[in-house]
């Protein structure tokens, strides 16, 4: 059993394998196990489990909370998602800068987000639900959002007429973000 580390991007973000066994009665996979993340310098407790479903070409994001700023882990346990991660983090040599990741059920690829980056995905199937467990709890008060079509992060999310919310279509620039005392909160940690 365990994770195995596929790819590390912008500074924090990790994609993992997990061990997975199938036979002809269906299959087994330990979907989270904290020792196994202690392995990789994740330790820091999950509160919160949130699970979503979205029709294909949604687009959700990008999103993040600054007032208890949360790390996720990700997994797609149905379809195929484009998930898309921007750093926030004014310390960061990667601040500005996006990473994308297809995680889809039959992949079964997880993505560690530490704390500090907008979250976003495209559904790319018919119906496509997301799962991810959170290190704090949400907190409508100290949610943001950065516009997902933000000319300066040129962030291409494979679908011609993506379904956003008016929510996500008002959302603020990264530069913007950039100038309010509160994104002072997203610092790496020494």
């Amino acid at each position: 059993m365990g994770l195995k580390l596929l790819d590390e991007k912008l500074n924090g973000l990790m994609l993992f394998e997990p061990s997975f066994f199938e036979d002809d009665r269906g299959f087994f996979m330990e979907s989270y196990k904290a020792e196994d993340l202690l392995d990789f310098g994740i330790n820091e407790p999950f509160v919160q489990d949130n699970h979503s479903g979205s029709r294909k070409g949604v687009v959700r994001g990008m999103h993040f909370q600054w007032d208890s700023p949360q790390g996720k882990l990700i997994r797609v346990t149905r379809g195929e998602a484009l998930v898309v991660e921007v750093d926030l983090r004014k310390n960061s040599p990667t601040l500005g800068e996006h990473a994308q990741f297809k995680l889809s059920e039959s992949n079964r690829q997880m993505l560690w987000i530490p704390a500090g980056f907008a979250n976003g995905f495209a559904a790319l199937n018919d119906w496509v639900e997301v799962q991810y467990k959170c290190t704090a709890h949400w907190n409508k008060t100290g949610e943001g959002a950065i516009r997902w079509n933000d000319p300066k992060l040129n962030i291409d999310w494979g679908i011609e007429n993506p379904v956003i919310s008016q929510k996500d279509n008002e959302a603020q620039t990264l530069e913007e973000w950039l100038t309010k005392p509160e994104s002072d909160i997203f610092r790496i940690k020494p």
